[in-house]
């Protein structure tokens, strides 16, 4: 049975769903989260019952208590952050019952906007604090940017709810989920299509942070990594007279 050589050729075939599977379906990893956060941006973008911001609220504590298992934070940052999920799920709750559209549509999304902010951080220090650069470190960073990106998209979506006149201007009108996701994310990779544009402050100001960020989010975690490889890309190269001088 050991010489069989078919039998030699399914076990690391066999091996590699079983590694996909801990990867993207681990409470205790990077890949679930980038599945919750995937999750969540399809729900918002393509739901429009009254009730889905309370669905997309829920789906955010659960992608949120999942990041902080994944980063394996510390208790006391559990513990607040615990607290925190509760409070988002009372909120998620009660804006099933609340009757003013407007006011429930804010209030959810500054609750979303402010849970997709504390994860962030979680994750860049969980990242910094590990030895060596895997699978794990380019999932909880690729996680971490599509986190700014949700988390700015809410918040224009709240600024969009509560503010005086429409956030896009007379040309884009009030906007939507949808296409307050789309200005996040064109905003943070600074592509600027120019279709949609803030009118007025403080969204304009948001979105100049929103690119700020963006850009020293991408330079820090690209120099993370590359000095993290850069050792790993040497080992096992003989010596050459360059590294003697």
């Amino acid at each position: 049975m050991a010489d069989n050589p078919d039998h030699r050729v399914r076990q690391p075939r066999s091996r590699r769903p079983r590694r996909l599977r801990e990867i993207f379906g681990s409470p205790d990893s990077y890949g679930l989260v980038l599945v919750l956060i995937l999750v969540t941006y399809v729900l918002s973008a393509t739901a429009t019952a009254t009730w889905s911001g309370s669905l997309v609220l829920f789906v955010q504590i659960g992608t949120i208590w999942t990041t902080l298992q994944a980063s394996e934070a510390r208790r006391r940052l559990r513990a607040v952050a615990s607290a925190i999920l509760i409070a988002s799920a009372v909120v998620a709750t009660v804006h099933l019952f609340l009757p003013h559209e407007a006011f429930a549509s804010g209030l959810i999304a500054v609750t979303s906007g402010l849970l997709y902010l504390v994860a962030p951080g979680v994750i860049v220090r969980h990242l910094v604090l590990r030895p060596t650069v895997d699978v794990e470190t380019l999932l909880g960073a690729i996680a971490a940017y599509l986190m700014l990106g949700m988390a700015f998209a809410f918040a224009y979506r709240a600024l969009g709810a509560l503010q005086d006149g429409p956030f896009f201007g007379l040309q884009g009108g009030e906007g939507n989920i949808s296409q307050d996701l789309f200005f996040s994310f064109t905003t943070l990779t600074t592509t600027g299509y120019g279709n949609l544009v803030p009118a007025a402050n403080p969204g304009q100001t948001f979105a100049v942070g929103e690119m700020v960020i963006g850009q020293l989010f991408l330079v820090t975690a690209v120099a993370k990594v590359v000095n993290a490889v850069r050792p790993t890309r040497d080992r096992g190269r003989p010596p050459t007279d360059d590294d003697s001088r």
